[in-house]
This record gives C-alpha cells, sequence and structure tokens, in this order.
C-alpha cells in the first residue's frame, strides 16, 4: 500500500526547499495541536469526572468527539513531518551513499 502518490515524493524530492518549509509548518502544526490538545482533553476528561454523564447535556460528549479528531490531525501532520524529514535525509545522503558505491533503495 503506497501512503503517497509517487509524483507528489518525486515533486518533493526535487524540490528541497519547498520540503523544508513544509516540514517546518507540520512540525509547528504538530507542536502546537499537541500541547493544545492535551490541555483541552485533560479538562474534558476532568470534566466528565467531577459530574457525571449529566455533563453530555451540555456538549462535552461533543467536545470530547471534536478533540479526538484532532488527535487524527495531529497525527497526521506528525506523518507529513516524517515524510518530509525522511525525503530529505535520502536526497542529502543519496550522494554520499553514490560516491561509496551503494545505491540507496527505493522505498
Amino acid at each position: 500500500m503506497k501512503l503517497m502518490p509517487q509524483s507528489w515524493s518525486a515533486f518533493l524530492f526535487e524540490h528541497p526547499l519547498l520540503t523544508f518549509a513544509l516540514m517546518g509548518a507540520f512540525f509547528l502544526l504538530f507542536g502546537v495541536l499537541s500541547v493544545n490538545l492535551f490541555f483541552l482533553l485533560r479538562a474534558n476528561i476532568n470534566l466528565f469526572i467531577d459530574h457525571g454523564l449529566m455533563v453530555i447535556d451540555d456538549g462535552a460528549l461533543d467536545q470530547l468527539l471534536e478533540l479526538l479528531g484532532q488527535a487524527y490531525l495531529w497525527i497526521m501532520f506528525l506523518l507529513f513531518f516524517a515524510i518530509s524529514e525522511r525525503i530529505l535525509v535520502k536526497r542529502l545522503t543519496a550522494k554520499r551513499l553514490e560516491e561509496l558505491g551503494r545505491v540507496p533503495s527505493a522505498q
């Protein structure tokens, strides 16, 4: 199963500055969202613990589901950061590996 179409990864491989900028943006989005998510999720769970199921009428369950959805958004930003990082590392090490006579695998 391919996570990303080959044309996207080839485009990012050919444009290292754009890949670096995207990696930085994904890292910042990951960081901001993870801190925000931690505090909001903790507050929401404490609300359920303190007041029980009666907070469902006030929208706490909807908020909890939205926070869980944001957790998947957080994972997506982390994944995009990792993809960008892997592309840049492959690009930066490819010339050195060629000099050593090793061809990088196309994974």
